[in-house]
């Protein structure tokens, strides 16, 4: 094999690997980006359930029933 081949061997094998680990890196953000985006929809609930139960909890100070000790 002369000079020129073994170099485009080399060449197709480092591009064959390359493009193995660009596929991997893909798949491993694309796994990220899901991991993100359902704990974005947790965060979202919870902030709207937190929210919700304190918009419930809180009244205005003229509906508030005085301290026993009054």
């Amino acid at each position: 094999m002369s000079s020129a081949e073994e170099r485009i061997v080399e060449l197709e094998t480092k591009l064959s690997f390359q493009e193995h680990l660009i596929q991997e890196l893909n798949e491993a953000l694309t796994h990220q980006q899901q991991q993100l985006d359902a704990l974005q929809h947790r965060l979202d609930t919870m902030c709207e359930q937190m929210q919700t139960g304190l918009s419930d909890e809180i009244r205005p100070v003229s509906e508030e029933a005085p301290p026993p000790h009054y």
